[in-house]
């Protein structure tokens, strides 16, 4: 079906589900999931940044044992040590400088804020320790990114918004919401260092590592700028039968001229 024209974006023909659940033993295998779920089932669609990106319905990833091998797909672009400084930045921070981070905005909630004269600094990591072994049945354990007063103005805004932390069972439970996602390029990344973030609260509690449960609300593919990196997961067309926008700017398999 041709594209159509909606309100200066285009975008092709969808019929809007539910959110979709994939359960994966490992984040690897949620990662590779996640990926063909898009482009299998997903639609083009033209950012508001003139970006061509294939998006989908949205998609919750669940795995019960996060910290099990394979945590990295051998598919990804970025493997054991990108993952692990990526991880260890959220931990601990970085000197990069860029229009936000997660670890500021996790450690140090607050920019430009104040509260009774006062410049406003959460640290929400260590109040979610404390709300678990203060209250272990909390539901309360929870902390967010969003930032009004800077985010309404900024060019590239956290997708990351909000982590909660239950403690269940002897374990802590993370779940996370993502108001968008790019599921090729950040997502498996993104998976890695949260699930660090979960064991540091973790251990801090004296809890094991429980479930971790992963919600993009608007998962995405940039299918033309990330063109190369989709064929590791796509094998050829033999693991994921992309939507034929994808097979046709690739051509690098016979589906291509099928589609």
């Amino acid at each position: 079906m041709p594209p159509m024209r909606s309100g200066g974006f285009s975008t092709t023909a969808r019929q809007p589900l539910s959110m979709r659940i994939i359960r994966a033993p490992t984040l690897a295998r949620a990662h590779e999931l996640a990926v063909r779920t898009v482009l299998e089932k997903g639609w083009v669609l033209e950012t508001e940044n003139e970006e061509a990106t294939i998006e989908c319905d949205e998609l919750a990833l669940e795995v019960a044992a996060p910290e099990s091998a394979p945590m990295v797909s051998p598919a990804s672009r970025f493997q054991q040590r990108f993952l692990d400084a990526y991880a260890e930045n959220l931990l601990r921070g970085s000197d990069a400088k860029f229009e936000y981070d997660y670890h500021r905005r996790l450690f140090d909630w607050g920019e430009r804020l104040s509260a009774e004269g006062k410049d406003v600094h959460v640290d929400q990591v260590d109040y979610i320790a404390r709300k678990l072994t203060e209250a272990p049945t909390t539901r309360r354990a929870v902390a967010i990114t969003w930032n009004p007063v800077v985010d309404e103005n900024l060019d590239d805004c956290p997708c990351l918004q909000l982590v909660q932390c239950l403690l269940r069972d002897g374990k802590v439970e993370m779940k996370v919401v993502f108001r968008s996602n790019d599921i090729l390029s950040a997502a498996g990344s993104n998976m890695y260092a949260l699930v660090h973030l979960q064991k540091a609260i973790a251990d801090r509690v004296g809890a094991a590592l429980g479930r971790y449960t992963h919600i993009a609300l608007v998962p995405h593919v940039y299918y033309l700028r990330d063109l190369d990196d989709i064929e590791p997961f796509c094998k050829l067309g033999t693991a994921i039968q992309p939507i034929p926008e994808v097979c046709r700017a690739c051509r690098k398999c016979p589906r291509a001229s099928r589609v």
